[in-house]
C-alpha cells in the first residue's frame, strides 16, 4: 500500500507541475496590465476579460485560426491514411523488407528539420509550392508519417490472425479487409494518433515561417508575434492569447481522451 501511495503523490506532483504554467498562464491572461504594473504579478486582483477581447482583435485569430485549419485538417486525415496503408501492409504480410521497410519509415523522424531547410526549400521553389497551404501539408505528412506508421503496425499486430482468415472464407479480399474489418478495429489508435497529430501540426511553426512568406496565409500560432510590442510586451495580453490558441488542442483532447491511453498503450505491448 506505501509504495502505491508514494506513486500516487508522485504522479500528483508531476501533473502539478505540469499544469503550473498554464494556471499560471490562465490566471495573468485575466487581470488587467496596468495593476499588474503597479502591484506585481504575484498580487491578487484587477480582473478583466479585456486581454481576451483585444488579443482576439490585434492578433486577427479568426482568420488565422482558418489558415491552421486549412493546414491542420488536411494533414491529419492524409497522414493517417497513408500510415493506415503502410502498417496494414506491415502488419498483415510477411516479407523480405518488412522490417527494413518499417525501419525506413522511423528513421525518418530521427532528422531534425533544421537539417533538411535548405533542400527541402528548394525543392518546394521548383515544385512551386511555397507559400501555399499544400506545401505545409506535404511536409508535416512526410514527418508525421513514419511514427504514425509505426503505431498502427504494432496495433495491427494484435489483431487475431484467425479473424482475416475467416474473412477470406467469406471471400473478403485485401481491400475490404482493410476498409471493413482492420479500420474499425483500429479507431482506438486512430483516435490517438489524430489527438497527437492535432497537437504537433496545430501548434507547428518552423515549417509555416519558412514555407509561406504571405502573412495573410500565416497559421494562428505565428499571431501570437503581433501582440508583442516594439519597445515592451503586455505579457497578460500575451498569456490571454496563449490560451486562445490553446483552446482547440485541448477540446480535441478531452473529446478523444477516452481512446487516448489505451490507444497508444495497446498499440506498443507487442512488437
Amino acid at each position: 500500500m506505501r509504495p502505491r501511495l508514494i506513486l500516487h503523490a508522485f504522479l500528483a506532483v508531476m501533473a502539478l507541475g505540469w499544469l503550473v504554467p498554464l494556471l499560471w498562464g490562465l490566471f495573468n491572461s485575466l487581470r488587467d496590465y496596468g495593476y499588474t504594473g503597479t502591484h506585481g504579478y504575484f498580487s491578487f486582483g484587477g480582473f478583466t476579460f479585456d486581454n481576451y477581447v483585444d488579443a482576439w482583435e490585434r492578433a486577427e485569430f479568426g482568420e488565422k485560426f482558418l489558415n491552421s485549419i486549412y493546414i491542420t485538417v488536411p494533414a491529419v486525415l492524409v497522414t493517417l491514411f497513408l500510415a493506415s496503408c503502410a502498417a496494414f501492409v506491415l502488419a498483415r504480410f510477411s516479407f523480405t523488407l518488412n522490417l527494413t521497410l518499417l525501419g525506413i519509415f522511423v528513421a525518418a523522424n530521427l532528422l531534425p528539420p533544421q537539417a533538411l531547410l535548405i533542400p527541402v526549400y528548394r525543392a518546394f521553389r521548383e515544385l512551386e509550392l511555397l507559400d501555399s497551404y499544400t506545401g505545409v501539408v506535404l511536409i508535416n505528412t512526410a514527418f508525421q508519417l513514419g511514427f504514425c506508421t509505426l503505431v498502427l503496425s504494432n496495433y495491427m499486430k494484435t489483431i487475431p490472425h484467425e479473424l482475416y482468415e475467416s474473412a477470406e472464407v467469406d471471400g473478403a479480399g485485401v481491400t475490404r479487409q482493410f476498409f471493413t474489418l482492420t479500420l474499425p478495429l483500429v479507431r482506438p489508435a486512430l483516435a490517438a494518433l489524430t489527438t497527437l497529430q492535432v497537437t504537433w501540426i496545430y501548434n507547428e511553426f518552423f515549417w509555416p515561417t519558412v514555407l509561406i512568406t504571405d502573412g495573410d496565409k500565416f497559421p494562428i500560432t505565428s499571431s501570437l508575434n503581433n501582440l508583442r510590442g516594439e519597445f515592451f510586451t503586455d505579457y497578460n495580453l500575451l498569456s490571454a492569447g496563449s490560451i486562445i490558441v490553446a483552446l482547440p488542442t485541448l477540446i480535441v483532447f478531452f473529446v478523444l481522451q477516452r481512446h487516448f491511453v489505451s490507444g497508444l498503450t495497446l498499440g506498443s505491448t507487442k512488437g
